[in-house]
């Protein structure tokens, strides 16, 4: 080994280095300084993100911390490939990676991203909201809470309801509690006997007294059709939906306990028949045919 020609090896490796540093130190200090700077640019923008979307007031309180996430991590992951292509890094190839990537990751979680993707249109467009009772073809109830992934409901009968955001918003959904105002349509059959006009008098009246049933538009009565055993009455009166049900309830009871007082009858349903007397024939001879005792008598007389 030569021992005398070490220092000269350890010169060159020095030198090396040195030259490796000035040259890479500043591609080095430039990438730090994208990093930093980038990073406080996503946290800035992610912040004024959220208070946008809610200074807008159409965007719902759940999906904003959503956005926010979202602006950040996509600025920065652009400030990595920034930053790797300061130093010297080939961007093309870390792209194609990420995209080949995100592509296997979602295939792999295809109905996760689905019911994401669901989630965030149904947080954008608010079709129901907390409290709300909404019904599809396959589940109703009511809504207790949502994230991007799934919705909460609560049915009628206090069950608890685990739904997919994917089930919702791929199908018909009716919000029954959307709107300030519902119609509230009863039916009651009045005998063939009574008269129509005092029985729709009334129940408009009952429906006109009632504090729940707003005045514009007024309550009204027709006759909706001749039934089988009765005339039936339909009571059209509109309510506020919070209220709708104690409505409903209370111009059943009091729409009967009226039309009892005003005389007007409630017909069971019923069937008359018609009986034949005993002493007349049920069965007729063909034109064609002789009657047997005429053609007796036809004979005595002959």
């Amino acid at each position: 080994m030569n021992v005398a020609g070490v220092p000269k090896d350890l010169g060159a490796v020095a030198s090396a280095l040195w030259t490796w540093a000035v040259t890479f130190a500043p591609r080095l200090i430039a990438a730090l300084l994208i990093l930093i700077v980038g990073w406080i640019i996503a946290r800035w923008a992610s912040r004024e993100v959220k208070a946008l979307a809610h200074r807008s007031g159409r965007i719902d309180e759940s999906l904003s911390p959503v956005l926010g996430t979202v602006v950040r991590y996509a600025i920065l992951i652009l400030i990595v490939v920034a930053a790797l292509g300061q130093l010297g890094v080939q961007t093309t190839s870390v792209l194609a990676a990420l995209g080949a990537a995100g592509l296997a990751i979602g295939l792999a979680l295809q109905g996760t991203l689905s019911n994401i993707a669901a989630g965030m249109m149904l947080l954008w467009l608010r079709p129901f909201g907390i409290g709300n009772f909404i019904e599809t073809s396959d589940v109703a109830g009511t809504v207790e809470a949502m994230s991007l992934f799934h919705t909460q409901l609560r049915t009628w009968d206090g069950i608890y309801k685990f739904v997919p955001n994917s089930q919702l918003w791929n199908v018909a959904l009716t919000n029954y509690s959307r709107n300030p105002t519902r119609l509230i349509l009863l039916e009651f059959g009045i005998s063939y006997e009574d008269d129509i006009a005092e029985g729709r008098r009334v129940l408009t009246e009952t429906a006109a007294k009632h504090p729940g049933v707003l005045k514009d538009p007024p309550p009204a009565v027709v006759p909706l059709s001749l039934g089988d055993s009765a005339v039936v009455l339909q009571v059209r009166a509109w309510a506020q939906t919070s209220n709708f049900w104690n409505v409903r309830w209370d111009l059943t009871q009091f729409g009967k306990r009226d039309l009892k007082a005003a005389g007007i009858t409630i017909p069971f349903p019923q069937r008359v028949l018609h009986m034949a007397d005993a002493d007349t024939p049920t069965l007729l001879s063909r034109p064609d045919q002789a009657d047997p005792a005429e053609e007796g008598s036809d004979q005595s007389r002959t």
